[in-house]
């Protein structure tokens, strides 16, 4: 029998990893990363929609590179992500600046329209914090088969974006941390009333951030569920000569 090794928070699974640039429709290039399973087979793609950038959300905001170094091996699930306009990463910067999630919604697209264009099935959004903004003020028109929000702040996004949500009958899930920095499960719950569909996930003892490896596996785990639940729960071991 292969000698096992726990998945750690630096763990990097087998993955074929493509640089991407996505092009907006208002000519801005976005730069951003492609993970695909090695074994060619996509059960769901996730389009991931990164925390507010001007307090250091980026494309490789630790939740969403976890995702991409595990997912595509574990659940067969590709994985995009990149930055927004005006961010920059150990990727590269994306044209353009910050515009406060409006002039993101064309960035948003720009990803969705790239999934489609190479085929990627069963395409879900997941946004975190200001990314969870971006997906509802703007995913509901897009090719999407539903959307995860890790944290939502509600800051930016109105009753008449969860309102076009519901309209839509796409499922949404909120994953709320019980100690969150700007929105508990609890007004979550009133506040979110206008997205008749939503299945809100309240997780006892998690912050915003999302700090600590029990925590990752949650996300991770309630993400798997929706998209590919024939993968979860996901394992924490794999065989370690296929560790990178």
């Amino acid at each position: 029998m292969a000698e096992m090794t726990e998945i750690r928070s630096m763990t990097v699974l087998p993955a074929v990893r493509e640089d991407i640039v996505l092009t907006t429709e208002d000519g801005l290039e976005l730069v951003g990363e492609l993970a695909l399973p090695a074994s060619g087979e996509v059960t769901a793609t996730l389009i991931t929609l990164h925390p507010l950038p001007t307090h250091g959300g980026f494309m490789d905001s630790h939740v969403f590179r976890k995702a991409a170094w595990r997912l595509p091996h574990l659940a067969n699930v590709a994985v995009i992500r990149f930055n927004t306009r005006g961010t920059t990463s150990p990727r590269g910067t994306s044209e353009g600046q910050f515009e406060e999630g409006v002039g993101e919604r064309a960035d948003a697209r720009a990803a969705v329209e790239f999934a489609v264009a190479r085929g990627l099935p069963h395409r879900w959004l997941v946004g975190w914090s200001f990314g969870t903004e971006l997906a509802l003020m703007h995913g509901s028109e897009l090719d999407v088969e539903g959307a995860i929000l890790l944290s939502p702040p509600l800051h930016r996004a109105q009753p008449s974006d969860l309102e076009a949500w519901a309209a839509t009958g796409k499922p949404v899930t909120a994953l709320v941390p019980e100690h969150d920095d700007f929105l508990k499960p609890d007004e979550a719950r009133e506040r979110f009333a206008p997205l008749t569909q939503l299945e809100l996930i309240p997780v006892e003892g998690a912050k915003h951030l999302w700090v600590g490896e029990p925590y990752v596996r949650i996300v991770l785990d309630a993400i798997v569920e929706r998209v590919a639940p024939d993968s979860a729960p996901l394992p924490t071991e794999v065989p370690a000569d296929i560790v990178d």
